[in-house]
C-alpha cells in the first residue's frame, strides 16, 4: 500500500499558518508528501524546504488572483497539488495548511487504509473535527461548524477538489465513504488577534470583491473573537506536533460557554444535537457507506 501526502500553502509566516505542524502529523502514514508552494509574500517556500525529509515533494505555483468568486481557486491548486502524485499511489492524504491529525489516530487511519484498500465500494476516508477558536481551549459546537469531511481520496482520475476545496467529488457526485476513525484538529480561528484580521480580509478576497470586503469586513487592526454565538471548552489533549504553539501564545481570550447566541430555531436545533447526538438537516459533502 503506497499513501501520499499533499496540501497547498501561501504566505504561510505573513498569516501563521501552522503548515509544518500539518504536514509533520501524517508524514509517518505517506510514502511522499507533495506540498504545492503559491506565489507568497514571505518565505513561505524556504520554510517548507526547512523541513528537509526525503518524503517531501515541493513544486511551485501561480495563484490566480483574478479567481474572487467562491473559493474556487483553493479547489484549482488542491487539484494541482493531486496531479502531483505517484502514478502507483493507492491512497492520497490531503491535509489542509490549518489541520492536525492527532498522533493518537495514526495506528487507526493506517489500518482503515489498509482494511479498504481492496474495496472499490470505499472511495475515500472519513474524519471527525474538532475547531478550535479564539485559543486552544475552545471549540466551536454549534451547527456553523462542519462535523465530518473527507481528507484520504483514493488515487483516480476521476476524483477533483470540490467548491472551495473543502471536500471532494468522483467525477461530479458525492465521494462514498467509510470513517477512518480519526480525528482532525482544525486550528483556523486560532491566531493573534492582529494577524487573524489581517488573514481574514485575504482569505475574503478569494470569494469576494473589494466592494463587497469594504462594506463587510469591518477595517480593524484586530479581529474581535467575541462574536461568536457558542462554544466548548476542550477538555482533551492537543497534538504534541502543536505543543510548541500553544506553549508560545501570547494573548488572552476568554469566553463562558453557557452563553447561547441563538434564535428560537437554532437554540432548539442545538438542544436536539447535544442530547441526542444528531444534527437535524446535516449537510454532508460525501455518502457514507452503511
Amino acid at each position: 500500500m503506497k499513501v501520499s501526502g499533499f496540501t497547498i500553502i501561501r504566505n504561510a509566516i505573513l498569516f501563521d499558518y501552522p503548515v509544518i505542524e500539518a504536514i509533520r502529523s501524517i508524514l509517518p502514514l505517506c510514502d511522499e508528501f507533495i506540498v504545492s508552494v503559491g506565489n507568497s509574500e514571505d518565505k513561505t517556500l524556504e520554510l517548507i524546504q526547512q523541513i528537509n525529509n526525503p518524503k517531501i515533494k515541493i513544486f511551485q505555483s501561480t495563484w490566480d488572483d483574478k479567481l474572487r468568486h467562491g473559493g474556487k481557486v483553493l479547489a484549482i491548486e488542491t487539484d494541482k497539488a493531486l496531479q502531483q502524485i505517484s502514478a502507483d499511489t493507492d491512497w492520497c492524504f490531503y491535509i489542509q495548511a490549518d489541520e492536525i491529525l492527532h498522533e493518537d489516530y495514526l495506528e487507526t487511519v493506517y489500518e482503515s487504509m489498509q482494511k479498504n484498500l481492496f474495496d472499490k465500494r470505499v472511495e475515500g476516508l472519513l474524519f471527525h473535527y474538532l475547531h478550535f477558536y479564539g485559543s486552544y481551549d475552545y471549540i466551536g459546537d454549534s451547527r456553523r461548524w462542519y462535523r465530518n469531511e473527507v481528507r484520504i481520496i483514493r488515487n483516480s482520475p476521476w476524483v477533483h477538489s470540490f467548491r472551495d476545496a473543502q471536500g471532494f467529488r468522483w467525477n461530479n457526485r458525492k465521494i462514498q465513504v467509510i470513517h477512518s476513525g480519526g480525528t482532525i484538529f482544525h486550528y483556523g480561528w486560532v491566531r493573534p488577534p492582529q494577524v487573524q484580521a489581517k488573514r481574514q480580509k485575504a482569505f475574503n478576497q478569494l470569494w469576494h470583491d473589494d466592494e463587497w470586503i469594504k462594506e463587510n469586513l469591518p477595517n480593524n487592526d484586530e479581529f474581535d473573537y467575541s462574536k461568536i454565538d457558542s462554544l466548548a471548552l476542550f477538555k482533551g489533549r492537543h497534538p504534541q506536533v502543536m505543543q510548541d504553539r500553544i506553549n508560545s501564545m501570547n494573548w488572552k481570550f476568554g469566553f463562558d460557554p453557557t452563553q447561547k447566541k441563538f434564535g428560537l430555531k437554532t437554540r432548539i436545533l442545538h438542544y436536539v444535537e447535544m442530547t441526542l447526538g444528531w444534527r437535524p438537516f446535516e449537510y454532508r459533502n460525501y455518502r457514507l457507506i452503511k
